[in-house]
């Protein structure tokens, strides 16, 4: 059940979010880390090489996912429950308003 997303800064690939056995793992790209001009993709996730962790669904991709009728609309098109953090910024957040979006990896696909 390791779900993972490349989170996207604008065009360039900024890192992957995944889930692990103790909840969240967020890593920056190392070819992010190396471009002459790289952004944190948010103040509670400064610019790193160290992974960040997290029990939850770290607050910056959790404030990404809908809310309200939008959510409904999501958990009904989607069949997801509103728990499943995951699921929701897998399937809601590929074009999000703002420079950061997610994308899910395909089965087949590696990192």
């Amino acid at each position: 059940m390791n779900r993972k997303g490349k989170v996207f800064y604008k065009d360039y690939l900024a890192g992957i979010i995944e889930e692990i056995e103790i909840g969240y793992r967020f890593s920056y790209d190392e070819e992010y880390l190396l471009r002459e001009q790289s952004w944190s993709i948010s103040k509670t996730l400064p610019i790193s090489e160290h992974p960040y962790t997290s029990k939850t669904m770290f607050p910056f991709f959790d404030g990404l996912i809908p809310e309200g009728w939008l959510l409904d609309v999501a958990v009904d098109n989607w069949k997801l429950k509103p728990k499943d953090r995951m699921g929701l910024l897998l399937a809601c957040c590929e074009d999000c308003i703002g420079a950061v979006s997610v994308v899910p990896f395909k089965a087949n696909e590696n990192e």
